[in-house]
């Protein structure tokens, strides 16, 4: 089957609209096994894969993700392009809760994750040029995905990769903020620099789950509060999603 098109699906987004998958593959790679069975089939004019990230009972914690396998597996089923879907808190004043955002440039805060395919005996090193994270056209697409559809997108920021999979604490928050952070989330890294180190194309929809700590003057962060922001964000994701499929097709 040629794949025009991969999604990864993050929290909360286990399934997508107008979706019906004709073929499930359940990938075995050199580095195990993926997150969940890869569904195959068409959305729109187009052959689209979808994997659920965390697996599609929301079982893998975001450090024990087998983010090797899984961009391994895409790409060995033929995908060329990525979107990346993942839940975020914002940082920035323009990436409130239910914002989507195509953020430009990654910070890891990440650590202990393999983040290479050369992390294994025999394979040569590589040092891939991660100067910009993104793809460039891929984000344009999104961008103008949302655009034809009159979906509010923030257009850049940085991603702030932390480990999880608790939440972070105003210290923390606040510190990424000075970095430069528009947006904090678990997911980023290394599935980013994984996809440039197979040459994919690969880009981030974002969807904001809730303010960062510190960053209202809300006092805890629930489940329930992030859960409900989800729900209105990916009514949005899914549009965008829809466009950029309208506009391949």
């Amino acid at each position: 089957m040629s794949i025009d098109l991969a999604i990864i699906g993050g929290t909360g987004l286990y399934q997508l609209e107008g979706f019906e998958s004709a073929e499930s593959i359940d990938a075995d790679t050199p580095f195990g096994p993926t997150s969940a069975p890869i569904r195959c089939g068409r959305l729109g004019q187009i052959t689209v894969a979808f994997l659920a990230r965390h697996g599609e009972g929301h079982q893998h914690l975001p450090h024990r993700i087998n983010y090797r396998a899984n961009v391994w597996a895409l790409h060995a089923a033929g995908a060329r392009s990525v979107v990346a879907v993942n839940a975020v808190g914002g940082i920035a004043k323009n990436c409130p809760p239910r914002q989507l955002v195509v953020p430009d440039q990654i910070i890891d805060y990440s650590y202990d994750r393999i983040s290479s395919f050369c992390d294994r005996p025999g394979e040569p090193v590589q040092h891939v040029d991660f100067t910009d994270p993104y793809s460039a056209s891929l984000r344009a697409d999104l961008l103008a995905a949302a655009a034809s559809c009159d979906v509010s997108v923030a257009d850049g920021g940085v991603y702030g990769c932390t480990q999880g999979p608790r939440l972070e604490t105003r210290a923390e928050v606040a510190r990424m903020g000075r970095d430069g952070c528009a947006i904090v989330g678990m997911t980023g890294m290394p599935e980013a620099v994984l996809a440039r180190e197979l040459e994919l194309n690969y880009a981030c929809l974002a969807a904001v789950a809730n303010w960062g700590a510190g960053c209202s003057e809300q006092a805890e962060i629930t489940m329930d509060e992030i859960l409900a922001h989800l729900e209105a964000a990916y009514q949005d994701a899914h549009k965008v999603l829809s466009a950029l499929v309208d506009s391949w097709g």
